[in-house]
């Protein structure tokens, strides 16, 4: 998910932490660990809806994903009829995709990874990244109580300085209790907000409870979002071996 990555990884323990305070170093690092983990386990099955809203267009695609591990993913199109079949393919830190009205398979170059995906404002960077936010950044707990009529936790991180990540600043708040996202925050080097994300559509699926819907706006785009709404997901399914191959990809 960066978010860190596209369509990255939900709760699956129950945390037993006690009471938070400002700077408590511990109890941040197992808060964001959830956090990254959110979405993640050994496989996974899931159906979705990505809407992109820009200042010229608007669409909506229907997705079907599988995932192995934090190196593997596929992901392809259902709907509408002018995108169907097209899909993206990511193995460790390479992407390829589908192009199947010239029935073209593209891997897509380092020059292009800060480039739209699917014309979201997702990144196919976003989708390769896969870095930890306890292990790229410094952190510690900023705030902790009450704010708009909810218990929360707020962790503000920094990038350490050889860290492979973009980002001069990320927030993140999450639901005290649940350590559920609610907010997360991003800021560029200069510390100008670049982009937020929201979790919110709460609901039992798969087995978890999860945020079942993401929204990404841009902060130099007003108006603008991308908005991911999950049908289904399925944690710890069995895929074939050959699930992550440019065979399987041109289908």
């Amino acid at each position: 998910m960066k978010t860190e990555t596209m369509l990255g990884t939900l709760l699956v323990m129950g945390l037993a932490a006690g009471p938070l305070a400002a700077g408590s170093g511990r109890d941040a690092r197992a808060i964001l660990d959830k956090v990254d983990d959110l979405y993640r386990s050994r496989s996974s099955h899931a159906r979705m809806v990505m809407r992109v809203v820009t200042e010229h267009w608007s669409r909506e695609l229907t997705m079907e994903a599988w995932t192995k591990g934090k190196e593997k993913s596929l992901v392809r199109i259902l709907a509408p009829k002018k995108e169907k079949g097209m899909a993206t393919l990511k193995v460790g830190n390479d992407i390829w995709n589908w192009l199947p009205k010239v029935k073209r398979v593209m891997k897509v170059p380092s020059s292009m990874m800060s480039d739209s995906w699917m014309g979201s404002h997702f990144t196919n960077d976003d989708m390769v990244k896969e870095s930890r936010m306890a292990d790229d950044y410094d952190f510690q707990v900023t705030f902790s109580g009450e704010r708009r009529g909810k218990q929360v936790v707020e962790i503000t991180c920094i990038p350490k300085p050889q860290a492979p990540v973009e980002w001069g600043q990320v927030v993140v708040l999450v639901e005290d209790g649940s350590w559920l996202p609610l907010l997360m925050t991003y800021y560029d080097e200069d510390g100008e907000l670049a982009r937020t994300f929201t979790f919110s559509a709460v609901k039992k699926m798969g087995g978890r409870t999860i945020p079942t819907e993401m929204r990404i706006v841009p902060a130099n785009k007003p108006g603008e979002y991308t908005l991911v709404r999950y049908q289904d997901i399925e944690f710890d399914v069995e895929l074939p071996d050959d699930m992550f191959s440019l065979r399987r990809l041109r289908r």
